[in-house]
């Protein structure tokens, strides 16, 4: 496997990516998972977690193109039993459904999606894929993602952020995958092709797409404008109605990469022309900087090089040759049981990237300076110290800040893992912000908030069939003095004698107030992730129930209900069922 198969296993760092890579070029085939520790950047616990998905099987280039021709079918319902909104345009229930179909080189499928409230068929997306081995390695007609180095330019895959206590960060890369998402608005239409010339890459692309956008007019109705983007893709009053689909979009552009002994580098140039031009509001301070006009071109540029122990990768961009952006990344092993990373960012507040998904709390890639520095250390046999701080500046006004600001997080995590059967996590995270002081009138004020938060938690496998997880968290913030406390029991069984598994968890929470929530991720169906704010006194419970069934085919329920308590020193609780079918022929 190269680089860019590597790569899909998500969960490797930056590091082991290019530590695995380069190890196969110099050294051969891998040709047991009992190797894979032995290299530099992996260990034990690492080899388990990718056994599942690696085989040591040597196969001709074209055997995995003579399978025949096979579907998978997905489709989730979600409901809210005891509630009804007479007021929204369609049914109360969300409606999803997937179908996907590879015969042999050619693949293909669609996406269907409405959310609640919306009228039926309110989003569809499709395409038809090409894969070779040639130099012709994709061609994708229809919807599809792309990514080009760190993000700062164009990626419309998903980025959760940035871990504090991470052991490393993905490496630039570029690819052109399906779009099989149910999100209704980062993405590209049209046709875009792969090609591969030796050690050389190409990517081009052009697309034809619309967007939700919210449309003025001039007095006279003779000039509209765009005032501003809609991300939500939701669709369930009147005025969302209109927004939908109001904004057409042209894209187009190419990339091309090449590969050295140590080093690869890339270069990025897009475009994007809009139906409508782009007309912020200069008279608010916080718009000074927002995209004017219609046409938006990009360049880019980034690598990513390999040094024995060191990792250096980075991007550098340009919006229409003026505004920058830049983002650099820097990965040291100085020993198996160090790993330390930094990465810097400086984003310029004018400049704008449509489809960017990028490393740090801003979506598009503008308005923000940081630095983040973090280590993992292996100070005893199973004992590990992770620690890491990211300082961010705001250069200029953004949502609820109406002044230049700072934010600061910092966090310090010990884990223990002294087999498969048991690990414990404890954490202690910082967080600091400033945000408009609106008590008094006229010019807003500073307020400056902090917050910490204690998490521990305890996984233990009884059985190969029963896991449970133990979970409790602490928050305190200031100045406001409140705090909030979580805690959680989960519990995990499948059964020898029946192909069923279920998830549970029952979950008490206390908060004074929705500054002092706690996020608990949730078990959830395949291909969608549940983390609830937790906000208030009351609890969560909920019971998910997967059963395969003819080989060919699986079933999840899940049912969770939330109570908290109302000022009248009673309960409202807001129920939900999901379901989720899922077969492949």
């Amino acid at each position: 496997a190269d680089e860019t198969e590597l790569s899909r296993l998500f969960f490797l760092t930056a590091f082991q990516v290019r530590s695995l890579a380069d190890h196969i070029i110099k050294k051969g085939p891998v040709e047991s998972i009992y190797e894979i520790p032995l290299i530099t950047g992996f260990d034990r616990s690492v080899a388990e977690l990718m056994a599942p998905f690696i085989n040591f099987t040597h196969t001709g280039h074209n055997d995995q193109y003579r399978r025949a021709f096979l579907n998978t079918l997905l489709s989730n319902f979600i409901i809210s039993p005891g509630e009804a909104d007479t007021t929204l345009a369609g049914p109360s229930f969300r409606l999803l459904t997937k179908y996907r179909f590879t015969a042999g080189r050619f693949s293909g499928g669609f996406t269907s999606d409405k959310d609640k409230g919306e009228k039926m068929f309110d989003f569809l997306s499709g395409n038809l894929a090409y894969s070779g081995t040639g130099v012709v390695r994709k061609i994708i007609a229809g919807d599809f993602s792309f990514r080009s180095g760190q993000g700062i330019h164009i990626n419309t895959g998903i980025r959760t952020g940035l871990s504090l206590t991470s052991s490393g960060y993905m490496a630039s890369r570029n690819e052109v995958k399906p779009y099989t998402s149910a999100g209704e608005n980062n993405f590209f239409r049209g046709i875009a092709a792969q090609m591969a010339f030796g050690k050389a890459g190409m990517i081009l692309f052009l697309s034809h797409n619309h967007s939700d956008a919210t449309i003025s007019a001039n007095a006279d109705s003779t000039v509209y404008t765009v005032t501003s983007l809609q991300q939500t893709g939701l669709h369930t009053t009147t005025s969302e109605i209109q927004k939908k689909d109001a904004l057409a979009e042209t894209a187009f552009g190419a990339s091309l990469s090449y590969k050295f002994r140590s080093l690869t580098g890339g270069l990025t140039y897009s475009e994007n022309r809009f139906s409508l031009p782009f007309l912020p509001d200069k008279s608010d301070p916080e718009k000074i900087h927002d995209f004017e006009g219609n046409t938006n071109r990009i360049f880019s540029a980034h690598y990513n090089a390999l040094f024995n122990r060191l990792l250096l990768f980075g991007e550098i961009a340009a919006g229409n040759f003026s505004d920058i952006a830049m983002v650099q990344g820097i990965t040291l092993r100085p020993s198996d049981r160090l790993t330390m990373n930094m990465l810097l960012r400086n984003y310029s507040t004018g400049y704008t990237a449509f489809h960017a998904t990028c490393p740090g709390s801003s979506r598009t890639a503008g308005n923000e300076q940081g630095i983040l520095g973090n280590f993992r250390f292996e100070a005893a046999r199973y004992f590990f110290i992770s620690a890491g701080c990211d300082i961010t500046r705001y250069p200029w006004l953004k949502y609820r800040t109406s002044f230049p600001s700072t934010a600061k997080r910092m966090e310090i995590k010990l884990s223990y893992n002294p087999s498969e059967n048991i690990a414990a996590d404890l954490a202690c995270n910082y967080r600091y912000a400033m945000l408009d002081e609106n008590d008094s009138r006229g010019i807003a004020g500073i307020y400056e908030t902090e917050s910490q938060t204690l998490s521990a938690r305890v996984r233990y496998r009884i059985s190969e069939n029963l896991s449970l997880l133990t979970r409790f968290d602490h928050r305190m913030v200031k100045p406001s003095g409140d705090r909030g406390m979580l805690f959680l029991q989960d519990i995990a069984a499948s059964f020898r004698s029946v192909p069923v598994t279920i998830w549970f968890r029952y979950c008490l929470f206390s908060t004074d107030s929705w500054e002092s929530r706690l996020y608990a991720y949730e078990n959830d169906l395949l291909y969608s992730f549940s983390i609830p704010a937790l906000s208030g006194r009351g609890s969560l419970c909920y019971l998910m129930v997967k059963w395969e069934f003819l080989r060919r085919a699986e079933m999840r329920i899940k049912y969770s209900v939330r109570s908290v308590m109302s000022s009248a020193d009673s309960f409202d609780e807001k129920d939900e069922l999901k379901m989720q079918v899922r077969m492949w022929f």
